[in-house]
Order: C-alpha cells, then structure tokens, then sequence
C-alpha cells in the first residue's frame, strides 16, 4: 500500500460511520480496500452500496467476534463510547478481542475529545496539558485512551491517539435547535470552543497514518477560538435565521439540558499547532465563515437535487 511512513498490509475501521467512511473512501482513492467493522447489517448494506467491504462486530454483544486480522495491518478505532458510565467497555471489549487474535496490528489510530482536559478557564493549552475530565462523556474517552495506551505499549504496538474539538459538517449543524428559539447563554458569559470540519478531520485521520512515531496525541482544531453563542449567532446570521435568545446562568439552569450545560461549563482554546506541523497538514476549511459557505452551497444543491 502507498503508506508512505507507516506501510502496512490492510486497513480496518471500526466503527466505520460518517468519519470512517469519508476515511475509507480517501483510501479507497489511493489504490487501498479497507475493510470497514459496524455493527448492524444495515450499516454494512450502507457501506457495500459505498463500494466498501464490510463485516459485522457488535461490541456490546458478548458471542460477536473481531474478524481475523491480517498480519501487520492499520486500525481505526472509531466506536463511540457506552451512554452512560465512567468507563469505556466497547474498548475493553475490543482490546480482549484483539489479544486473542493470531496477528497483532501495526498501528491503531483512535478518535478522542479535547474534553479530557477538561474545564481551562479560557486558557489556549496543547497536549502537554494534563488531563482532567470532570464529565462522565470525557471521562469515558480517557478510560478508553488509558486502555488503549496501555495494551499498545505491553504489545508492542504503535498508537496515534486524535483530541478532537466538536465537529461541524452539513449533517452536523444544530439548525434545527436555532429555529425553536432554544436559548443559548449571553455571550460575555459563554465558554470558548474549538471545532473542525469532518473533511478537516478525515483527512487528518489519513495523515495520522503516515506519520513516523511509536506513540502520538494530536489536539485536533481548526485553530480559531470563539464562544459557542458566537457560534450559534454566526448560524443563524449564515442560514438567515433569528438569532437564538440568550439568557443568563440562573436562567440557562432552569431551561437548559444537564448535556448542554455540562458543555457550557467548559472553556478551553486549543492549539493546533503540533497537527499543522507534524502531519503536514493544510486544512481545507480553516475557519467557520468557510466552512459554512462550503456547507451551503451543499444543502443548496441537495434540496435542487430532491
């Protein structure tokens, strides 16, 4: 395969969803068939009618097995943790299942969340920030990092663990949310907040394949920081929608999810600069305004299309 760091002799995505297929469609490209492991027969119609190979593996259920892995391949793990707990048992459940294997792989690469930093009070931070996740959704994805970062180093095998900031995309938008007139809090009060665009993300994904390491942690943003009201604001303003109202903590207590709040509790600014550097990436859409006119030409097109 043209792997040009990290050659390897087949590649597999769990959890091969919207970001594994966008992955999987980029190797696809590049001359390479991965295997994508989901873990409903509908998902795999829905990738065989993408042109990718799939099998099924329901890491919640007990008698599924992992396929035999060929010798000296590259993993993507893309499961999402359970919904509720502190610990990630899908992770542990894959990782019992990978040591029984003949082969180990090469190299895994897995999805993580910048929300394992947990509350930064603002503060721009890299990954040499220590973790402190103080919501169960983060801790859940630090158990997994933990669990994978100790089974790579007692086997030997490489690990690219990606913190990713929230991620936007034409699916991904909370238009629908904008046009309730749920509130959102009053700007001044509001955490700053990291994204990146799922094109961004997946082709950072194909990056992390080729860089030289044996262990890795990327934060991975578009580098621009900006409130998650402004956020909603700049929604708002691009699909012509009113502006959401806003609303101080007392009242955001009242009326707002424990998830949104557990979000708006948070506020950190993530640099990116290790990504940019090291896996020689340049993004696509580095900022929100360019990223939103891509997305609405889409939605634009979809609509002319049904």
């Amino acid at each position: 395969m043209n792997m040009q760091i990290t050659p390897c002799n087949h590649v597999y995505i769990i959890g091969c969803g919207d970001i594994g297929g966008r992955v999987a469609q980029r190797l696809i490209t590049e001359k390479i068939a991965p295997t994508g492991i989901v873990a409903t027969k509908a998902s795999i119609i829905h990738l065989e009618s993408s042109g990718i190979q799939a099998e099924q593996m329901d890491l919640d259920d007990p008698a599924s097995a992992l396929p035999q892995i060929i010798p000296n391949s590259l993993i993507y793990y893309f499961v999402p943790t359970p919904a509720e707990g502190t610990q990630d048992s899908r992770c542990q459940r894959f990782l019992t299942l990978l040591s029984r294997q003949v082969n180990l792989p090469k190299r895994i690469i897995a999805i993580s969340t910048t929300g394992v930093y947990g509350d930064c009070g603002g503060e721009k931070i890299d990954e040499e920030q220590e973790p402190d996740p103080a919501v169960d959704r983060a801790l859940r994805r630090f158990d997994m990092e933990n669990q994978l970062r100790d089974w790579c180093k007692q086997h030997g095998v490489e690990l690219v663990i990606l913190r990713v900031g929230g991620i936007y995309g034409p699916g991904r938008l909370p238009l629908k949310r904008i046009q309730k007139g749920s509130p959102v809090l009053q700007e001044d009060l509001a955490p700053k907040t990291n994204r990146i665009h799922e094109e961004d993300l997946a082709d950072i994904c194909i990056a992390a394949a080729k860089v030289e390491t044996v262990f890795r942690i990327y934060n991975v943003s578009d580098g621009t920081n900006s409130n998650m009201t402004e956020y909603f604001y700049t929604l708002a303003d691009h699909f012509k929608l009113p502006r959401p109202p806003a609303v101080d903590w007392q009242e955001a207590e009242r009326v707002m999810s424990k998830g949104m709040l557990s979000y708006l509790k948070e506020s950190r600014r993530i640099d990116n600069s290790r990504m940019l550097s090291e896996l020689d990436i340049k993004l696509r859409y580095p900022n929100l305004e360019k990223g939103l006119s891509e997305i609405a030409t889409e939605i634009n097109r979809d609509r002319l299309d049904k």
